[in-house]
Parts: structure tokens; sequence; C-alpha cells
């Protein structure tokens, strides 16, 4: 286990389930409302929100998964048909409550961009969704929830156990905020917090006490569907359903195989999620700061990603680049294809001698074959060339196709073909 900060009181002591036990701490006796003690605790520590459900099982979220897995909704990820995700008591067995929590992240936090010596030429970049571009949430989110377990211990006066989910458990996250008064589910399927928006982080604490349950918040979306209109890829199926399939989130993350020829364009630059639907959405526009997150602030290199040397990351380049971030959940792999894309959306002829390389040399032919595509959108003599080379003589089947696919667009675009260039997005 990572070693934490010292605190006032002792680690929890974490069992390989991921289960802790808490040990209270000497109490000041000034604690009697459980609740409102551990809402002032968790504001200390940077949360946004905080709200209590009984571990019970839902059994109409339950229902609803199903239906989305079973309409095909949620692509390839089989996971998500793993564990008893709509019964939070599987994950702590003896356990009361569960305390979920919501960290914020700026919403005001635009792209750094990259330096250049005076006279160069404007880099060629990609964007990563705004949640990514600081310290790795995870790690952030289970630090806080493990000390509001210290302090759940401290104001019951007896070991408590707990268990911190961030996002990696079979759990369903939202639900549960839902039920526990955090915010509710926004038409674009996210949790949205009252006063705060959609830009937030969620966490939970399942624990073995049991605790009054906070009053749920009622949805408050009314007639307005900005994000259901404005999604690039046309990936919702109506209000409060998605199909992952379309949703440039999962294709750029989870989606580890070729992205559908149709819904290239509309990635447009970015290599690491998508923050079109926050962005629209009424609640998160605001004249006043709001709260954000210190740890989760931009770190210079995930402000604005240099496409070219994404694109050509070994996998030593890649650990470093992802290390203590959110990053770390796409693979080398996925995030060079993603930058291929991004490539071919810029259209810049300066991406060629790049492009070239990674399809003449890159060891995933998913690179490869996307590459191609990238050198059919520029065109140019240098491109058709190395997509011939690829189009006779790349061990890959699918990047094969993909070269002589690409040439025939490049065929298409000097001849003022009906694909118009996609700019930057």
């Amino acid at each position: 286990m990572a070693r934490r900060k010292p605190s006032p009181t002792p680690a929890p002591a974490e069992h390989s389930s991921g289960i802790t036990r808490h040990e209270p701490a000497a109490m000041d006796g000034s604690a009697q409302d459980l609740p409102g003690a551990l809402a002032r605790r968790a504001r200390e520590l940077g949360f946004c929100r905080l709200g209590i459900t009984p571990l019970e099982p839902w059994p109409s979220a339950e229902e609803r998964l199903t239906a989305w897995l079973d309409a095909g909704h949620g692509a390839d990820l089989a996971y998500m048909r793993q564990g008893r995700r709509a019964d939070p008591r599987a994950l702590l067995p003896g356990g009361r409550s569960l305390l979920s929590v919501a960290l914020a992240y700026s919403v005001r936090d635009e792209p750094v961009p990259l330096r250049r010596a005076a006279g160069d030429a404007a880099p060629l970049t990609g964007s990563v969704a705004r949640y990514a571009r600081g310290a790795d949430y995870h790690r952030v989110l289970k630090d806080k929830l493990l000390a509001l377990g210290d302090e759940l211990a401290t104001l019951v006066g007896r070991a408590v156990l707990a268990r911190a989910c961030v996002d990696t458990a079979p759990l369903l996250e939202r639900e549960a905020a839902a039920r526990a008064g955090v915010g509710f589910h926004a038409k674009s399927t996210l949790l949205l917090v009252p006063g705060v928006g959609t830009n937030v982080l969620l966490g939970e604490l399942l624990v073995d006490v049991a605790l009054p349950a906070s009053s749920a918040v009622e949805p408050g979306c009314g007639s307005c569907r900005a994000c259901l209109d404005a999604c690039p890829t046309g990936a919702f199926v109506s209000a409060h359903r998605l199909d992952a399939r379309r949703c440039i989130s999962y294709l750029t993350i989870e989606h580890e195989g070729a992205i559908p020829h149709d819904l290239r364009p509309a990635i447009g630059t970015r290599v690491f999620g998508c923050d079109v639907c926050q962005d629209v959405c009424p609640h998160n526009a605001s004249a006043t700061p709001r709260p954000a997150a210190l740890e989760l602030q931009t770190r210079p290199e995930l402000g604005s990603v240099d496409l070219l040397t994404l694109l050509a990351h070994g996998a030593g380049d890649h650990r470093r680049f992802v290390r203590r971030s959110a990053l770390r959940r796409a693979k080398r792999a996925t995030l060079a294809r993603n930058a291929a894309v991004a490539l071919g959306n810029l259209r810049d002829a300066r991406a060629v001698p790049a492009l070239t390389r990674a399809l003449a040399g890159d060891r995933s032919a998913v690179v490869r074959a996307h590459a191609a595509w990238a050198l059919g959108r520029i065109g140019g003599g240098a491109a058709r060339e190395a997509l011939c080379q690829a189009g006779a003589g790349d061990p890959s089947a699918e990047v094969r196709a993909e070269a002589e696919r690409a040439l025939a667009t490049a065929e298409l675009d000097r001849a003022g073909g009906p694909e118009a260039p996609a700019g930057p997005a």
C-alpha cells in the first residue's frame, strides 16, 4: 500500500479486499450530529458535497443497467456485467451505510499553450479532458476518503470497518450519489450537483456504521437538451441513455481497436476524453469562480499535448507521460492511435514525416492503420508514397486495406470530393 502522509491518527490497516480498519482518536466531545460533523470534515478535505444512503440493493438500477447492456450500448465493456454493481452490500460484508462525496475540478481550466521559440509555427496539439489534466484523481479521492473514515471512527468512538471506492470497484457510483442526495442524474447521464454542475469526480466510503440518510435532490434539467444536441458523434440515444459505441470518451480511452471511420472526423483533436456535453450545460456556466480541488489543477504537460511527440512515444516514454495521472487508464497504442486521428483532422503537412514513420515502424497494427488514414486526410506526394508502400508491403491485412482506402480518399480530396476538412475541435 502506498505510504500516506502523517496524520493525527495512525493510518488504517488495509486488507487485500480493500477494507480498512479505522481506529478512533481522542474525542473532543463537540460532535453530536454525526452527519453534520462528517459534512464539516468533508468540506475541510475539499469535497463540495457529501451525502449518505443505506447499504441496500438497488433493483431499479440493476434493471436499467441490464437493459442498457442488452441493447449493446455498453459496447465491449464486459466488466460492466461483472460483480453485483447494484448491490453495494457485496463490497463490505456487515456494512450499514454508504457515504458519497463529490470533488470538483475547474471549469475555467483552459489548455496551456506549449512553449515555442520566437518565429516558430504553432505546435500541433491535442486536448485532454479537464478531469484528467491534474494528479490522478483515484489516489487523491482515496486519501481523502480514508481521512473521512478516520473522522468517523473518532466521532463514534470505536473502530470502524470501511471500504473506499473510486471508479474501479463494481459499483454504480452515480446511482449511489443520486440516492445519497449529492446530485441528480442529468440528461447527459452524468451526475449534476446543484450549485456546482457536472464537473465533479465521485467517491464512496462504505462503512459498518448506521447513519441517517440524506434527502434526495430533485432533477433540474427541465426541457433543456443542450448536451444531447451538442454531442459531436450523436452518442445520445435519448435523454439519460448514452450509446458508448459512439462516445468520444469511450472511443479514446476504453476502446483499443479501430475507431469507426465515420466517427474519426468528429473526434477532432481530442486524445483522451471529451468535455462537450459539459461545456454546453447551463448548470456549468457561472460568472463567479466555483471551488475546485487544488490537486486537480492542470499540469503543463497535460494542458496541451504535443501530438507528434505522443505519436512517437515508446513504452518508457508512455510510462513517464502517464505517471501519476488518470491517463494511466489508456495504453500506449491507444494514445498513439488517438494522436494519429487528431493529426489527420488537423490536416497539417508538417505531420507527414511523423505519420510516415508510424506507418512504417509502429509495432501496433492499429496505430499503423490510423496513421495511414491520417496520411490520406493530409494528402500530398510524400503521403501517397508512404501509403503505396504500406498498401503493398505491410504484414497486416488491416493496415494494407486502410492504406488502399486512404489512397482512394486522397484521390477524392484532390478531385474536390465530398469530404470536407475538419479543423481543431
